[in-house]
């Protein structure tokens, strides 16, 4: 047997062929090279005296960004791995052979994946960016000195260190006569000496991508401030999570960082996501960043704060990986900028962050709360650097890469100064801290985090551990969070109830439930509502098969006990669970007086519909649920009629009949009951290119996209869904990559735009045919040179018209013109040195790179030049 398959975890494979001396990682999500140091193909070895890691030297990329609301592609650290564990880039290493990692995969997907690594290796990279985020010209200098040092003087592309292989529907060989096709998305054969192996990476219906560690179930205690330690390892630690914290303030949580995994660490803690306040970030490395769209599964935008550096690091990166533009986050997050150096009021709990020398934008932060002793501060010093290592990186040259003495000094005092609780990043190497450092720090605990190896005895005298879900109280509470916290639910759900009703309902016992606990069961009767406080609860249908994950401030059996009539779903705690018995009499008379029966009754046909579907199945509480209930109509269509995008906006989901989605005039996806479409108006208020024609008779609900653009865990869905169809329709909708063919539905209906963009489309075939029919190089250079400067010209002549137009997202949309530009100057400058470039890549390339543009921003600033008209009119 020469090809060895083995399944590692969900969505993830290991193929080895060791008579080619490939070792492919087969889907790359959030901590995948932990599943394979678990699983032992990951290991220490030695040769030539020299100690290494085995592993991977090839990524099999999925051909989609997301499955299941987390990222599918995150090679950060299996990159890394390849290069500095196995020592692959290491000069003089018996594992640098000069050959290069490899990175396989969609076009799409390897370009993504391309930006997001060199974003994850050195953040904001210009001078330029720097300022553009708010640095002065002084810092930004002084942080580019720095960030040159770690990068060894130069800030390289990773097409430096890594080989790519642009995987479609075509066989290409790869590596030492080893060959990979795509069957269908996310399938792929894996072929070698008349021996074939089959690959899916797709994840199937309710499976999503799993921790390689089981964290158990811990009941926390909420205190007026305190510290829960959610993690303590390192990127590399296949038994914890990487080192984070949770601040429990006043019953409120914040998280410090979201690691991979971070749905997982908050299960094992009893944390729903609608509990969760905000997120402080410190870093974008992936061991601190990678969860971070587990924090978009909320109905509501969750706080991030962070220094503007740090944030627009992470925002570049995590555009790269998501393939859309930054500012589509802002309808993900609520930004809050920190100012680094002084002390910050988030609602009373103050936090001060001060930069920290590492390869990307980076921050410790301190957080302090006023006592009855005065205040209390805890220090979290993620990705901080040995004093050593920074103090020889001191120059006296000021335009040389490293730090001023003085500089030196300010980091240091910085790192030093006493807390009552400080821990700190003591994960050793050239960007992480050392104990001994501090050895003689004033500070009252120093807890020791970020390693995988085991402390020695000298740094165990100097720092304690500060193991998983265990806390610090910093100061203890003397009131009961959990009966202000119901109140403040209650007041949600119902929001004209009377001060004096309220605490009727407040006057029942809390119930906590331990882990696996069926609450309630399906066809029996409660006879008291339960409302949900602290913890995850899954709601499980037998009708539909389906379960749903209910947010803080739900409420369990309303219907059945004001009627009396049996539950027609169970209710099952999946982490400890903490409640509020309502009492049944008060409850009942409250309801009687309100008619809320009725109103249930009035729209539970539609609510049950939305919470049978993909989209709204999860953490949506009540009022986001009625408000689209209140606002939706249904549709009718006939046989062979279309949805008409012109008479209205909207998420169109199927309730009755199937809908056929036609694209260039083919069939190109089939939807069926509780399936959607118009995703688009939503995520970029333009109609979608397909037109919805009814199989037969169909009934569709019209939701209001105003209101589902507000919630994140929605919007994420659709952009999810968004992505997969238009990769489908226009990226991969040809047999054969040696022509582009324009369609009238990138038509912008601006006919100069529409024309310059039919002319890019011929200039992109000039360049597509030489690279089909091997024309010489330097005609391939000469093709893409006149491509560069038509859209050069393009862009500019666009932006002119949006300018006289008085165009509001002009800037925006310029931001996205130069990436686009520095897109095509890469691509450009690959051929100036000589590399080759495959047909399948550049058509692909083209396609996403222009049609998505169009489809998206142009399309919207046509509907806006629309509308100026009519309104003018």
């Amino acid at each position: 047997m020469n090809i060895r398959k083995v399944p590692i975890a969900n969505g993830i494979t290991w193929v080895e062929i060791p008579e080619a001396d490939l070792r492919i990682l087969c889907g790359s999500p959030e901590d995948s090279i932990k599943h394979l140091i678990r699983r032992g193909f990951v290991h220490e070895a030695q040769r030539d005296g020299c100690t290494y890691e085995t592993g991977p030297n090839a990524i099999l990329l999925s051909d989609v960004s997301t499955q299941d609301g987390s990222f599918c592609n995150v090679a950060e650290f299996p990159v890394l791995q390849m290069l500095y564990r196995q020592g692959m880039i290491i000069p003089g290493h018996p594992n640098n052979t000069g050959v290069k990692p490899l990175l396989i995969g969609s076009e799409t997907q390897v370009r993504a994946q391309l930006e997001y690594i060199f974003r994850g290796n050195y953040g904001l990279t210009t001078v330029e960016e720097m300022i553009e985020a708010g640095a002065s010209k002084e810092e930004a200098h002084d942080l580019m000195r720095l960030k040159l040092k770690f990068a060894f003087g130069a800030i390289k592309p990773p097409r430096d260190f890594l080989e790519s292989y642009i995987i479609e529907d075509e066989v290409v060989c790869i590596q030492n006569d080893v060959c990979i096709h795509r069957v269908s998305v996310n399938v792929f054969e894996i072929s070698y000496k008349g021996e074939t192996v089959q690959v899916n990476l797709n994840l199937a219906p309710g499976q999503s991508y799993e921790p390689p560690y089981h964290l158990g179930y811990y009941a926390l205690k909420h205190e007026y401030f305190a510290i829960v330690h959610s993690g303590d390892g390192d990127g590399w630690d296949c038994n914890r999570p990487s080192m984070a914290s949770i601040i429990m303030y006043q019953g409120r949580i914040f998280l410090i960082d979201a690691g991979p995994n971070i749905g997982n660490t908050l299960k094992s803690l009893g944390i729903s996501i609608s509990e969760v306040e905000g997120i402080f970030l410190t870093h974008s490395h992936d061991d601190h960043f990678a969860g971070i769209t587990t924090l978009m599964r909320a109905d509501r935008p969750l706080k991030f704060f962070s220094t503007s550096l740090v944030r627009a690091s992470a925002l570049k990166k995590l555009s790269a990986l998501v393939g859309i533009q930054e500012k589509e986050f802002s309808n993900l997050f609520d930004f809050f900028n920190l100012n680094a150096g002084e002390w910050n009021d988030i609602i009373g709990l103050e936090v001060m962050p001060f930069a920290s020398p590492h390869p990307v934008e980076n921050t410790c932060m301190m957080f302090r709360a006023i006592g009855e002793d005065g205040y209390k501060t805890y220090a979290h010093m993620a990705d901080i650097v040995s004093l050593t290592i920074l103090e020889g990186m001191i120059t006296d040259d000021p335009n040389a890469p490293g730090l001023s003495q003085a500089s030196f000094d300010n980091i240091k005092s910085s790192y030093l100064q006493a807390v009552d609780i400080k821990k700190i990043d003591a994960g050793g190497g050239l960007i992480h801290g050392e104990v001994a450092d501090f050895a003689n720090d004033t500070s009252h605990d120093i807890l020791l985090a970020h390693r995988a190896s085991p402390w020695t005895l000298e740094e165990r005298k100097i720092g304690s551990g500060s193991p998983f879900g265990t806390s610090d109280v910093l100061i203890y509470g003397q009131q009961e969070y959990t009966y202000q916290k119901a109140a403040r639910l209650l007041k949600a759900y119902f929001p004209n109830i009377a001060p004096f009703t309220l605490q009727s309902l407040l006057n029942g016992p809390i119930v906590e439930y331990n882990p696996e606990t069926l609450i309630c069961k399906e066809g029996t009767i409660t006879e008291r509502p339960i409302l949900l406080l602290r913890g995850q609860v899954e709601r499980l249908s037998s009708d539909t098969g389906q379960n749903a994950q209910l947010p803080a401030g739900a409420i369990i059996g309303e219907l059945s006990a004001i009627e009396n009539t049996p539950l027609s779903e169970s209710y099952r705690a999946t982490s400890f669970v903490t409640t509020l018995q309502l009492p049944a009499a008060p409850f009942k008379k409250f309801c009687d007086d309100q008619n809320i029966a009725a109103s249930i009754h009035k729209f539970a046909p539609v609510r049950d519909f939305l919470q049978q579907t993909s989209i709204f199945n999860n953490n949506m509480t009540r009022g986001i649920l009625l408000n689209m209930v209140d606002t939706s109509r249904p549709i009718h269509l006939k046989d062979g009629r279309s949805i008409n995008w012109d008479t209205g906006d909207g998420l169109y989901l199927v309730q009755k009949g199937k809908v056929d989605l036609v694209f260039n005039g083919h069939v190109k996806e089939e939807l069926s009951e509780l399936s959607f479409c118009g995703e688009s108006f939503v995520l970029f208020e333009v109609a979608p290119i397909y037109k919805a024609v009814a199989r037969g008779n169909a009934v569709l609900l019209r939701l209001n996209p105003e209101l589902i653009s507000k919630i994140p865990i929605a919007r994420w869905k659709l952009l999810e869904t968004h992505q997969r169809r238009i990769d489908q329709m226009v990226i991969h909708s040809l047999e054969h990559y040696d022509t582009l063919v324009w369609v009238d539905d990138f038509l912008i209906d601006i006919p100069d735009m529409d024309r310059q963009h039919k002319n890019l489309f011929g200039l992109a075939n000039e360049v597509l045919n030489k690279l089909t029919t091997d024309a010489p190089h330097n005609s391939v250079i000469q093709a893409m040179d006149a491509l560069t400067k038509a859209s050069k010209d393009h862009f500019a002549q666009e932006e002119s018209l949006l300018t006289k137009e008085v165009y509001p997202d002009l800037g925006i949309h310029h931001g996205v013109h130069v990436k686009l530009m520095n897109e095509l100057y890469e691509m450009g400058s690959r051929l100036q040195d000589g590399e080759r470039i495959s047909n399948l890549e550049f058509h692909n390339f083209f396609l996403s790179w222009l049609v998505l543009h169009i489809l998206n921003e142009d399309r919207r600033y046509a509907r806006f030049i629309e509308e100026s008209s009519d309104f003018l009119i």
